[in-house]
């Protein structure tokens, strides 16, 4: 026990110990070197008979034994000795110390041998092996001393903060399986990072060049293809991933019970044309409202912070009111897009006779004609032009062609059909091209989660870049219907920024399956806790004047803190996977490199088709179909005039 008594016993034994060496070394000088300590006159009969008698013990009948009865004694004596302890103290002084003084001690032996005088032998005998003695005394303190403080290897506590974590490959039907490498205790061990449950949504984040799309999504795409999923991928930087999704399907398209066919909605080079007002998936005026909102809040982002406004609300209520009137409208014959921009733009006088010939929108456009009839054209212009105004970014013959065309339905995931949609974007134009893909995106949402359809994966690269009207919803309420959510974003400020806070906090908890690279500030935070801590062990060191005390601890902390997210190299991650009924995992959280096969996949892509032509269509065409939508205007507005 650490009491005053027993420290003060141990410090005697030790002293003991240490004079016991030291007796038996001037024993052995005395007895090796008799003769000069005659000379000396240092040879008293009473010492000769109490240390002569002693020659006769083992240890001393060689010098060997006798020297090494004493430096054992003296490294007994250390390994007990305390002090305080120096954090000055380098092991290339304890080593020299020790080799020097242990090269001297035993090495003065040959001196014994030599043909000088007896006295300039003692002398130099006991000189060097003295010498060599304190050596090793000097430097086996100094060891003993440094020893207990060589705690600070681990200076940034790596492994301190390892946790085990899912080494077993679990695979199923639906599963996403990524091989990866993490630190337990200071040895790498082989793991796996098993998304066996996708359908309950997956957030990938990570700053740009942490490798989201390298290390996670191309092996989504794939894993998924291989899987037989139809598919809906949003790829912000047309062609990374339309790449990977047009090699897979042509390397795994046999395994689907339906072989699936690839669209591409690209707004700059045309290669499919779909129309995402398709009438016959409008059941109701509430589609009109969402397709209305989600055109309308992407082409103006700070209005989604703003809803319920009366001046953003209006817009929303007069764009509606037009698609459900050309829904109606001879069986939606003009139902598109191009066709709502277009007859947005028409005078008031002839616009309103035109929308109160359907009933159902009465309601929607009674506060605009009131304003009108009573003439309050400043209110009208406030709440009318701002819609005018947004849809006329979107106003392009190019544009026109793409969304008002019928090459594929929307329902990607019908059995009987199955599709795989890529959306492509361009940075340089994502404002106005992501408003666009946002209403693709809200129509597929529509009819995708559904019952009794095939199973679908829908990939959004850079989602703050689209606004996705229900996101929450369909997370939420896809699970049962096989529909696997991947949102990839860099950081929680950006998805804060695009989406609001309200919004963005329920699209961060209601993910069950996270998987970050290097993020800073609040998303690290967020994650951190999320995450949750776990028992890592404390060690403290107390110096003073005449003592040094270590104490140790078991805390709980954070398994990975938020410093260390925001230091995360590229294909490092960390996340929480969910599990499912039928396969439970209990190591959920995990902090690994993903490992790629970089080589493999350098000779993949150097083997990759390119995506083909579609079509090649001639800009007069383009203008043809421009100039016919505004013809057609023009017909509705003459047949209802006509048929007042």
């Amino acid at each position: 026990m650490q009491t005053g008594e027993n420290e003060q016993a141990l410090r005697k034994i030790i002293d003991f110990t240490r004079l016991l060496s030291l007796t038996l070394l001037i024993v052995h000088f005395y007895l090796s070197c008799y003769p000069a300590f005659q000379a000396w006159g240092l040879t008293k009969p009473l010492v000769n008979h109490v240390v002569l008698p002693l020659s006769r013990m083992v240890i001393f009948k060689t010098v060997l034994y006798a020297k090494a009865s004493a430096l054992l004694l003296l490294l007994a004596s250390l390994i007990g000795s305390k002090g305080k302890k120096d954090e000055t103290i380098r092991i290339r002084t304890i080593i020299t110390y020790c080799l020097a003084g242990v090269v001297i001690y035993f090495i003065s032996d040959l001196v014994l041998g030599l043909h000088y005088p007896f006295n300039t032998v003692a002398i130099l005998y006991i000189s060097l092996t003295s010498l060599g003695y304190f050596l090793i005394m000097s430097g086996g303190s100094l060891l003993f001393r440094m020893i207990k403080l060589n705690l600070g290897k681990d200076i940034f506590n790596k492994d301190n903060e390892s946790f085990p974590q899912e080494e077993r490959l679990l695979e199923n039907e639906y599963s996403i399986n990524l091989p990866a490498i993490y630190n337990l205790k200071g040895k790498p061990r082989k793991s796996w990072i098993n998304i066996i449950n996708p359908f309950r949504g997956t957030l990938i984040g990570g700053s740009p060049g942490s490798g989201k799309s390298y290390f996670v999504i191309r092996h989504i795409i794939q894993q998924h293809i291989q899987k037989g999923f139809t598919m809906l991928v949003y790829d912000f930087k047309y062609d990374d991933l339309t790449k990977i999704v047009y090699n897979a399907l042509l390397k795994h398209s046999h395994l689907y019970p339906v072989k699936p066919v690839q669209y591409v909605i690209n707004l700059e080079q045309i290669m499919h044309r779909a129309n995402p007002l398709e009438p016959h998936t409008m059941i109701d005026i509430t589609d009109a409202i969402d397709s209305s909102r989600t055109i309308m809040l992407g082409l103006n982002r700070e209005w989604i912070k703003k809803q319920g406004d009366f001046f953003v609300e209006s817009p929303i209520n007069f764009v509606t009111a037009i698609m459900w009137f050309l829904k109606k409208y001879e069986n939606g014959r003009y139902c598109t897009l191009p066709h709502v921009i277009e007859l947005a733009q028409v005078d008031y006088k002839e616009l309103f006779e035109v929308l109160l010939q359907e009933p159902e929108i009465e309601v929607l456009i009674n506060p605009f004609v009131s304003a009108w009839k009573n003439e309050a054209y400043e209110q009208l212009e406030g709440q009318v032009a701002s819609a005018k105004i947004s849809l006329a970014r979107i106003s392009s013959p190019q544009l026109y062609y793409v969304l008002s065309g019928n090459d594929f339905s929307l329902d990607i995931n019908n059995p009987d059909e199955p599709k795989i949609v890529c959306l492509a974007n361009n940075p340089q134009k994502s404002q106005v091209y992501g408003a666009v893909l946002s209403l693709y995106i809200n129509r597929i949402n529509k009819l995708v989660n559904r019952k009794n359809q095939q199973k679908c994966s829908m990939i959004f690269d850079e989602f703050p870049t689209i606004y996705f009207n229900g996101i929450d919803n369909l997370i939420a309420t896809a699970r049962s219907n096989k529909v696997a959510v991947t949102l990839a974003v860099q950081d929680y400020s950006q998805l804060k920024k695009d989406y609001g806070r309200e919004q963005a906090e329920v699209i961060l908890n209601i993910v069950g399956n996270v998987v970050f690279g290097q993020v800073t500030g609040d998303t690290a935070k967020q994650l951190s806790e999320r995450f949750g801590k776990i028992n890592q062990e404390k060690e403290s060191v107390s110096i003073n004047s005449s003592d040094t005390s270590i104490s140790k601890s078991v805390q709980l902390d954070y398994a990975v803190p938020a410093s260390k997210i925001a230091g995360l190299s590229s294909g490092e991650f960390v996340g929480m996977i969910a599990d499912d009924p039928d396969n439970r995992i209990e190591l959920k959280t995990f902090h690994n490199m993903i490992q790629n096969d970089h080589e493999a996949i350098k000779q993949e892509e150097a083997n990759y088709k390119a995506i083909p032509d579609i079509r090649k269509v001639e800009y007069e065409d383009i203008l043809i179909n421009y100039n016919q939508i505004k013809k057609d205007i023009k017909h509705i507005l003459n047949a209802v005039e006509h048929s007042l």
